[in-house]
């Protein structure tokens, strides 16, 4: 028909239709590209949008769709997927809600579907408090994202019921199908099952949740976002153990198509956990680019900046870390509250407790919380600056007596005046701060009591007007019963139960006093061979060559023995028995380089004690020919 008419609008229409059904997404947008005069933003915008959307051109496809004169149900559709991508969630929800209103079709479950997926994503990455949509969880995918919005919520108990649920649900819709194998039913849970593990992860159960994670992949599911973020969670829980298998994982992370099938925040985590595993490998080039990298994506973001100055600690350069640190809190007020707190940490490593102490002071949000006040009392006694200590204190007190209608009052009882249990100098009474007045609150016992602890080490005088305010003793119902606390086990001293003394008791206690009894010794077992008549020796406990009767072992006399010697020796034996060495016979001349021979038999030196001249240096050569030959051999 194209080839009749090159123009023609259901031809052309019929042509895009086909290659999007094929997957060719690009073909079909150039031949809509192509044929702009003819195919007009009104008769095509949805399936222009649709390539766009597909070849994740998302901006393009959102323009697409507003730029239609006309907003038919499938455009919407299209309209809340991008939105969702865009990660617009409150515009994706209303979107969706107005769908499910106004159409009744066969696809109302998938767009509830899709209206659950938004809800559990802000509740996920906004931490917005999800409101109940009256859904009913008939379908897997349904329980699937509501478990999600309970996770987000921290409600991990109930997210794992939910999620066994939809396991069950999911089995039993693919059950059915006949033509689904186990295999398809096992990758169709891929999905739950990870989150399973991400639940058993945070509630630290970190084996279960690796063996989990470690199935998963063995099933080479083709979602690569289901993959990355695995692997993320596998690197999470080596954190600097076990690199060599992060460093196998982060691939994962790097495939082609992740950054589509990632949100934002997740993609984030992943780059961050990226340049820690690069800086626990000791890849100090590749971490400082990758936090770098993030610091200009998201210039208020903390973690960036903690990278760079954790892997500058790393590099001995605690004097830089902190000036970045400190750069950064000067442009980003709202955050300097946790760069400060590194900081002073910073400062205690160094060594530097007072400079410390200056920095905590400096967080006013936090000067006067019971744990800071504990911290600047415990390093400033540390320091042996007892009067920063008293000040600190002081101004807590102070500062909660002032605020003691406000809800947070019962923090104060948090204060422990242990912290200021070491001796230093008196305060003088110029610097002594004026006491806070007791009748303001005058039933907060326990306050006042760590006032009065507190003030008994710089002014006792002022601590026994303070314990003037104190209950009395009679006023206060101590039912302690003395005898059973002291005789338990956690009682530092136990009163010794008083027994009857018996008339010999009585005479050790006014005489001798206790005498210890004597332990018997066990006799020891002597030999078999033991004899008492004889002496037995000294020296039997030493080694037998330091003894002073040791002369050395006895080398044993060599004995004539047939068939020893070198080959082709006789002995003295067997030249007797020799027939023609008879007295008639007449005396062989000696052969050359031997002893010269003698007239009696008997004083003959056979061959193998001979020394012939050359033997030696024969023999080395035999014994260097073997070990060479013995190279090569099996």
């Amino acid at each position: 028909v194209l080839q009749i008419s090159k123009d023609d609008v259901t031809a052309l229409q019929c042509k895009v239709v086909c290659l999007i059904q094929n997957g060719n997404f690009k073909e079909a947008l150039s031949v809509i590209n192509t044929h702009t005069k003819v195919l007009t933003s009104d008769t095509i915008a949805f399936e222009k949008a649709y390539c766009e959307y597909r070849l994740n051109r998302i901006d393009n496809a959102l323009k697409t769709i507003q730029a239609a004169s006309q907003q038919t149900d499938k455009l919407k559709e299209l309209h809340g997927q991008v939105l969702y991508r865009l990660e617009r969630y409150d515009d994706c929800l209303a979107a969706y809600r107005d769908l499910i209103r106004n159409s009744q079709d066969e696809y109302e479950e998938e767009r509830k579907t899709n209206l659950s997926a938004v809800v559990a994503a802000q509740s996920t990455w906004e931490k917005v408090m999800p409101e109940d949509l009256g859904l009913r969880e008939a379908t897997y995918e349904l329980c699937y994202n509501s478990a999600c919005a309970l996770i987000g919520q921290g409600k991990l108990g109930q997210a794992m019921r939910k999620l066994q649920k939809a396991e069950e649900l999911c089995r039993q819709s693919l059950s059915e199908d006949s033509d689904v194998t186990e295999e398809d039913v096992e990758a169709e849970l891929a999905i739950i099952h990870g989150q399973m593990a991400y639940i058993m992860q945070l509630q630290g159960r970190t084996e279960d949740a690796l063996q989990l994670y470690n199935q998963i992949i063995k099933l080479k599911p083709t979602d690569v976002g289901l993959l990355a973020v695995i692997a993320n969670n596998i690197i999470t829980i080596n954190k600097d153990q076990n690199v060599f298998d992060s460093k196998k994982k982060v691939k994962l992370t790097n495939a082609e198509g992740v950054e589509h099938k990632l949100s934002k925040k997740q993609l984030q985590a992943i780059e961050f956990n990226k340049a820690l595993l690069a800086m626990y490998t000791n890849q100090a080039d590749q971490c400082r680019k990758l936090s770098a990298s993030l610091q200009s994506q998201s210039p208020e973001h903390l973690l960036p900046v903690l990278i760079q100055a954790a892997q500058l600690c790393r590099e001995k350069q605690h004097a830089k870390a902190i000036g970045l640190l400190q750069d950064f809190a000067d442009q980003h007020p709202a955050n300097a509250a946790e760069i400060k707190l590194t900081m002073a940490q910073l400062k205690i490593a160094q060594g530097s407790v007072t400079k410390a102490c200056m920095i905590l002071r400096s967080i006013e949000e936090l000067q006067h919380k019971p744990g800071m006040v504990s911290a600047l009392v415990t390093m400033y006694s540390h320091e042996e600056d007892i009067d920063s200590a008293i000040e600190v204190f002081t101004q807590a007190i102070q500062w909660y007596q002032q605020f003691q209608a406000s809800p947070t009052i019962s923090e104060s009882r948090n204060l422990k005046s242990h912290h200021l249990r070491i001796p230093g100098p008196r305060i003088p009474q110029s610097q002594d701060p004026e006491s806070p007045n007791p009748r303001q609150n005058p039933k907060d016992v326990h306050t006042l009591a760590q006032l009065i602890s507190a003030y008994s080490l710089v002014d006792p005088e002022k601590a026994k007007v303070l314990s003037k305010h104190l209950p009395s003793s009679d006023t206060m119902s101590l039912k302690v019963d003395v005898d059973a606390l002291e005789n338990s086990h956690g009682a530092t001293y136990v009163r010794k139960k008083a027994g009857k003394l018996t008339g010999d008791n009585q005479q050790k206690e006014q005489g001798q006093g206790d005498v210890k009894k004597k332990k018997k010794k066990k006799k020891g077992k002597l030999p078999k061979n033991y004899d008492p008549k004889v002496t037995p020796d000294p020296e039997r406990w030493l080694p037998m060559r330091e003894r002073s009767y040791y002369r050395g072992r006895k080398k044993g006399k060599k004995k004539d023995q047939v068939g020893k010697g070198t080959q082709g020796s006789t002995t003295a034996g067997s030249s007797e028995l020799d027939a023609s060495r008879t007295a008639s016979s007449p005396p062989t001349s000696p052969r050359p380089g031997s002893a010269a021979a003698v007239s009696a038999a008997s004083t003959v030196i056979p061959p193998r004690h001979q020394k012939p001249a050359g033997a030696p240096a024969t023999k080395k050569k035999q014994q260097q020919k073997k070990k060479k030959g013995a190279k090569g051999g099996w």
